[in-house]
């Protein structure tokens, strides 16, 4: 499960679970017209696209992308998004809808180790990549 955190109206966080398809080298979420989260990102475009930790023996790991959405309104665009999306999954929106495109500032992934470590691998566009292991011990982290 994928979820994007987003900024009510009064400041405090919001936790969806959303869909997403890469799509012409780009990660695109499509919103439900005039759906709560769809409303905080055209009010404030920051997010953080997160997936679900559900078993911290999981070998896939974790993964955080903090962004900030761009609302897609080029009919052509739109109309060439739903027919790629219809291709892959046999399903397109009907009806309006909003897409985004996610400008991503930081990518991170985090996978847990029998041992306890932790693996995080952090990029940033332009940035040489970068890793770094962290050891959690009883009375917190170790870097």
């Amino acid at each position: 499960m994928i979820l994007i955190g987003t900024t009510r109206h009064d400041g405090a966080p919001r936790v969806s679970p959303c869909e997403f398809f890469f799509w012409e080298s780009d990660l695109y979420l499509g919103m439900m017209w005039q759906s709560r989260k769809a409303l905080d990102l055209l009010r404030d475009p920051r997010c953080l696209v997160h997936s679900a930790v559900i078993d911290k023996n999981d070998p896939a790991g974790e993964f955080k992308l903090r962004a900030h959405a761009v609302e897609v309104r080029d009919a052509p665009t739109i109309e060439r998004y739903c027919r790629a999306l219809k291709d892959a999954t046999g399903w397109c929106p009907e009806g309006p809808f909003h897409l985004f495109a996610i400008d991503i500032e930081r990518a991170t992934l985090i996978r847990y180790m029998e041992n306890g470590d932790q693996v995080v691998r952090e990029w940033r566009p332009g940035a040489p990549g970068s890793q770094r292991l962290r050891r959690w011990t009883g009375s917190g982290c170790v870097d």
